[in-house]
């Protein structure tokens, strides 16, 4: 078995552990929203700002890797709610929701631990330069959307207020903070207390497996209840269409092999929860969300090995 393949089961195996417990019944859904709460709470974050902490992101061509990971996001989410408006006739919210299904990564709770165990700390970094302006470009691109398409008000929302919504979600982001907080630390030249270096290291180290078990857990509780046609095309979208435009623009803009392979394994993870929110946000698609994320993660472990193997053999 090649370390490629091994690596790639070995990350779906911890998210179908996760999956198995909550099945069984050995644990609770509940045990997997608090997994889930300490992972992208504590754990996750200091990860985070341990890499801010040594990070080095010469080379990475940051400029070059959000405009091919952002131009695969605003194809996918854009065929994404033309398909759900124009081919399934649903109305422009469950679009938006759509859309949101087919462009926005899984890249916390099973982007990072996936990267790193398949191109190591180098490509973490890599992947954290998306992660920094990931969730603040998606939520505004969805807070828009939902001022367009969501229910009409009698009195316009001022822009001011939207503003100061988005920020304050922003800002209180335990994401935003370690990556904020690391990069401060890191421009005082100081280097972090021996204590408190151990505190970072013993909580970031358990980051990855604890994430992706916690993801497999709460799948259990998303399930499939109906809407399975277009959740099966939305997925098709989100696996397919999305990094093969990442591959694309990855080579029209040059971008160095390591980068290159990062932004079209990114863009071919499957969707996160953050859909399901927004169709709960909304109060329309919430089934096809679900469908849709639980769908594209079964089908990720092997969609994510043929992009890899693919990116391998375009980037070198």
């Amino acid at each position: 078995m090649s370390p490629l393949v091994e690596t790639v089961l070995f990350v779906f195996g911890l998210v179908a552990l996760g999956y198995l417990a909550g099945a069984t019944g050995y644990l609770r859904a509940e045990a997997g929203d608090q997994l889930s709460h300490f992972a992208v709470g504590v754990a996750l974050p200091l990860l985070l700002f341990r890499t801010m902490l040594g990070a080095d992101f010469q080379g990475a061509a940051p400029w070059g890797l959000w405009a091919t990971y952002f131009a695969a996001v605003a194809v996918a989410w854009t065929a994404g709610h033309l398909v759900t408006t124009r081919v399934f006739g649903r109305d422009g919210q469950a679009g938006v929701v759509g859309g949101v299904s087919s462009a926005f990564s899984n890249l916390v709770l099973l982007g990072i631990p996936f990267m790193l165990g398949v191109f190591g700390q180098e490509g973490f970094e890599i992947l954290s330069l998306i992660v920094s302006v990931h969730l603040p470009t998606m939520l505004m691109a969805s807070i828009i959307l939902f001022q367009l398409f969501g229910p009409r008000r009698n009195e316009p929302v001022h822009p001011l207020r939207i503003i100061g919504d988005f920020l304050r979600k922003i800002f209180r982001n335990p994401l935003i903070i370690g990556i904020l907080a690391g990069l401060a630390w890191r421009l005082t030249g100081m280097p972090l207390p021996s204590l408190a270096n151990r505190f970072v290291d013993a909580l970031a180290n358990v980051a990855g497996p604890v994430a992706l078990f916690a993801m497999g857990l709460g799948l259990r509780k998303f399930g499939i209840s109906g809407n399975i046609r277009p959740a099966l095309v939305l997925s098709g979208l989100k696996l397919f269409v999305m990094p093969a435009v990442a591959l694309a623009f990855a080579w029209m803009l040059g971008l160095p092999p390591l980068t290159a392979k990062v932004a079209v394994a990114a863009a071919g993870l499957p969707s996160g929860v953050n859909s399901y929110l927004i169709a709960t946000q909304f109060g329309t698609g919430q089934a096809l969300a679900s469908n849709q994320m639980t769908i594209a993660t079964a089908c990720a472990a092997v969609t994510t090995a043929f992009w890899l193997t693919v990116a391998t053999a375009v980037f070198g």
